[in-house]
């Protein structure tokens, strides 16, 4: 994968909601219960177990949405020893959870630091075009259409999967999706993961669509929400929502500066 790093594009105003929608995911994310071992992947029993406990209440489960099926059983956050050792405490709920309000939750809610920082670096490079061409409201509606056709789309794909599926990416993707109707010769500056970095400035039709080439590819396998998988046919529909919302603005939007040619190592240097 490539790593944007900054848009040429300039805006006309201060992306108030696209911070508003960063600073959320971050506050959110830190108050986390259990998310403290989530850089490295571990944690003890008792802050996973705790972590498994909010995710099932919060995040979207396609079975739970698809179906209006609540399950009998459910992590309590409590820390138990069985015949294998020890594990996550199973319980009848004490909440009442709505599947369809979970999709919203679920927006917020990330697994690790990583899956965070990547996710909001593609919201602050690219948001804030489409926030300063649709305006704060409408960007914001924008921003959750994507995110719950993206969730549905998922959970349709996956009716019966028990499988949490939490992350902004799929709202995120219907941006980029927006980004490419909109801007597709905005210049983007990437990273590319070669020998150590490689900085190139790309037109953002070449960028953002080899990044759906790509998760329409990854989709064509097994597509799951499971801890350390990535749902990529979420990626998939949400960034194909936001191509067909944006699409009534193109007509209306003013081209960005004209990207000129490639350039790459030393070349970057003078015009970064």
């Amino acid at each position: 994968m490539v790593i944007p790093v900054h848009d040429l594009n300039p805006t006309r105003r201060t992306p108030w909601v696209t911070y508003a929608l960063i600073a959320a995911n971050f506050v959110v994310f830190l108050l986390t219960p259990g998310i403290a071992g989530s850089f490295t992947g571990s944690g003890s029993p008792a802050q996973l177990c705790h972590l498994q406990a909010f995710t099932q209440q919060w995040a979207l489960v396609p079975r739970e949405l698809i179906h209006d099926q609540l399950p009998s059983l459910v992590p309590t956050g409590a820390v138990g020893v069985g015949a294998h050792g020890p594990g996550c405490v199973l319980g009848p709920p004490t909440y009442d959870k709505s599947p369809v309000l979970s999709v919203l939750t679920a927006m917020f809610l990330h697994g690790s630091w990583l899956h965070l920082l990547g996710n909001m670096l593609f919201l602050l490079i690219f948001g804030n075009n489409i926030e300063d061409r649709m305006g704060h409201v409408r960007y914001l509606l924008f921003y959750l259409v994507c995110g719950y056709v993206a969730g549905y789309g998922f959970a349709l794909l996956n009716a019966d999967s028990a499988e949490p599926l939490i992350g902004a990416s799929g709202a995120i993707a219907g941006v980029l999706g927006a980004y490419l109707v909109l801007y597709p010769k905005a210049r983007v500056w990437i990273l590319v993961p070669f020998l150590l970095f490689l900085p190139l400035r790309l037109p953002a039709w070449i960028v953002l669509g080899f990044w759906f080439v790509l998760q329409a590819f990854y989709s064509s396998g097994q597509a799951v929400a499971e801890s350390g998988t990535v749902a990529y046919a979420a990626h998939v529909v949400g960034f194909i929502a936001g191509m067909i919302l944006a699409w009534p603005l193109k007509r209306g939007t003013p081209p960005p500066p004209e990207p000129g040619r490639i350039l790459f190592g030393r070349q970057t240097r003078r015009a970064w």
